[in-house]
């Protein structure tokens, strides 16, 4: 079972900075795609910026040119380095990845996994 845990968030500024962390653990494979989501109160989940294996990387329009997605393959982790911050910016940040882990006597599947969310409030 792999497990993905954020860390970084926090209350901050309109204007200020914060550094998002997403570590993940169990018998892993390979990760293809990792993200960052976010939730605000009443609003649906969205996708704020998303990195693939070799790098390529895509954001919420909204973002672009304030928030910066990296991963570290060595490590498994994925970052998302936010700065500029709005209030609208206020959410639960959910880190998310996809891959292949390993399963008893050699076997392999495909995995799905969220973490549980780490809350950024800015203020104004």
């Amino acid at each position: 079972q792999v497990q993905l845990v954020e860390s970084g968030g926090g209350l901050v500024q309109a204007g200020g900075s914060l550094r998002l962390s997403c570590a993940t653990s169990g018998s892993i494979v390979s990760i293809n795609a990792m993200g960052w989501y976010r939730q605000a109160p009443g609003k649906q989940r969205e996708l704020v910026a998303a990195i693939t294996s070799s790098g390529s990387t895509n954001y919420l329009e909204s973002v672009k040119g304030r928030f910066t997605i990296s991963r570290d393959n060595a490590k498994k982790m994925v970052y998302l380095q936010m700065s500029s911050l709005k209030p609208e910016d206020t959410a639960v940040y959910y880190c998310h990845a996809d891959g292949t882990t390993y399963v008893n006597f050699g076997g392999r599947r495909p995995f799905d996994s969220w973490g549980r969310g780490t809350q950024v409030t800015v203020s104004s």
